[in-house]
């Protein structure tokens, strides 16, 4: 990947000697992409170490003011890193942000692609927090991935808070005063990362609140399991590699899913069933539907509850290296580099764009060993009644016994006044028998009207015949359409990774 040179009057070449936003001096470069660079800085009036961005004002996509905007619209928010100063330097737009400890996805690998439930659960219950927050501010996330998730720096006072970062896709879903939803739309171009992105997406449906945390449940999966059943899968090209992927989420069974991980057989009937029941409420919310993230959370602890462990915030990478923790590598801060957004080749990250990603042909990770030790036997749970600790209004939220997997949605009739979006566009994959829908290809239509309407101005609803992945005019990964609403940005560092 060529080098983006950082040179004009603000003179930042990574000697160590510049000073920026007026008493940050600009340390070694810690991580770099194609659309930026990322240096460690000092601040001089208090030697706080923090983390420096730079974006080439003449990007094509610039998208760093962008994320600036976001962070300050969550500022203040548990988990949210703190900006210091955003600006001008030379050619250049800079953003000083905290300098945080590395991402899931790398402690992940540091503890050998195995998490314990005990982890993954306390780590489930901290990331749904995080975009419940993002959720109340008005926003939708839009690329859920481990790598986007990051502990505190060690021996500060936020070690074990999971913090988010990079909001470069983050988008608003309703009027900060109004609070009205913005209309549901299809063939949108797919963003966020193939390996974690929702059903809906694939589809090419508007992404809501809903997406987020279907992307959540998969990543949850992603631990519990060490991989998903959809990644490394072969195509000839991107296009076809993303359509198998949609199709292999499809077909792939909830209770399927929730039942292979290590320890399913000893612990199996302990956990397998919230986590079923948590995506398949995830995947039966309306478009504009509040989720019960109370409900959600509960879920995880009764996990904890079911497997006799606490919450007690002692995680697997905490016992690393005979109960010293995880430690930074030797080159310096080559983890804290690729916490705050540097490329990593795992799974393909998809923005609005006019250039193509590139790939590796890294291998994905070995399949998950199942233990062959007999099930242990337990009562059913008594049910958890999701909607009872809502806090605040929504659409009609599914009983228990929908979320439960394998048992119908039943027939309930909406509130009085209620939008029935989604009565229009049943989810295709909120089923655990993973039987295939038959969607017929069609012929090119004519494009959705413009993103440009005002909140509250709703498109046709009809359930898409074709994936925007599928339609022949396109290649997902190259040339796509773009809207007045969502223009073609590119993350601060390009992802260049594997799609599966």
């Amino acid at each position: 990947m060529p080098s983006t040179q950082l040179t004009g009057s603000s003179g930042v070449g990574g000697s160590g000697s510049s000073v920026v936003g007026v008493h940050y001096r600009v340390g070694k470069k810690i991580g770099e992409g194609s659309f930026g660079v990322i240096f460690e800085g000092t601040n001089l009036l208090n030697s706080q170490t923090v983390a420096i961005k730079f974006e080439p004002r003449k990007s094509d996509a610039p998208q760093l003011r962008d994320e600036y905007r976001s962070y300050r619209i969550l500022s203040g928010c548990v988990g949210i890193p703190q900006i210091y100063h955003f600006g001008q330097e030379g050619l250049h737009n800079i953003l000083v942000i905290d300098l945080l400890g590395p991402s899931l996805e790398d402690l992940f690998d540091m503890c050998g692609r195995k998490f314990s439930i005990k982890t993954v659960v306390m780590t489930a219950k901290q990331m749904l927090s995080r975009v419940q927050t993002i959720h109340e501010k008005n926003l939708i996330y839009r690329d859920i991935k481990p790598d986007n998730f990051l502990i505190g720096r060690p021996a500060s006072k936020a070690a074990d808070i999971i913090h988010v970062v990079d909001f470069g896709m983050a988008k608003q879903y309703r009027d900060p005063k109004t609070k009205q939803h913005i209309p549901y739309r299809e063939r949108k171009s797919l963003s966020g990362t193939a390996r974690y992105m929702s059903i809906n997406t694939h589809l090419g449906r508007e992404q809501s609140r809903r997406d987020d945390l279907e992307a959540l449940g998969h990543v949850f999966m992603y631990f519990l399991r060490g991989g998903l059943p959809w990644q490394g899968l072969k195509a000839a090209t991107n296009k076809q590699k993303y359509e198998k992927i949609g199709e292999k989420k499809q077909s792939t069974p909830i209770k399927e899913l929730s039942e292979g991980f290590p320890g399913h057989l000893t612990h199996g009937e302990l956990i397998s069933e919230e986590f079923g029941i948590y995506l398949n409420y995830v995947r039966r919310l309306g478009f504009e539907e509040a989720p019960d993230y109370d409900f959600l959370r509960e879920l995880f602890t009764k996990v904890l509850k079911n497997l006799g462990e606490v919450e007690d915030n002692v995680y697997d990478w905490h016992l690393l290296h005979s109960g010293k923790g995880w430690e930074p590598s030797s080159s310096g801060s080559n983890l804290l580099a690729q916490a705050h957004g540097a490329p990593r080749p795992r799974a393909e990250r998809h923005r609005p764009s006019q250039q193509h990603l590139s790939t590796t042909g890294l291998p994905s990770p070995s399949p998950a060993v199942i233990a062959r030790d007999p099930p242990k036997q337990r009562k059913v749970p008594n049910v958890l009644i999701p909607g009872v600790n809502a806090a605040g209004g929504g659409s009609f939220t599914p009983s228990s016994a929908a979320a439960n997997v394998g048992v119908p949605v039943p027939s309930t009739p909406a509130p009085r006044g209620a939008v029935q979006i989604q009565a229009q566009t049943p989810h295709p994959y909120a089923n655990s028998t993973g039987v295939v829908q038959d969607y017929t290809r069609v012929g090119d239509g004519a494009m959705e009207e413009s993103l440009a309407a005002g909140y509250g101005q709703r498109g046709s609803a009809a359930t898409p015949a074709v994936s925007t992945a599928v339609r022949a005019r396109e290649d997902i990964g190259g040339h796509e359409q773009f809207d007045n609403q969502d223009p073609p940005r590119r993350g601060f560092f390009a992802s260049l990774c594997h799609c599966g």
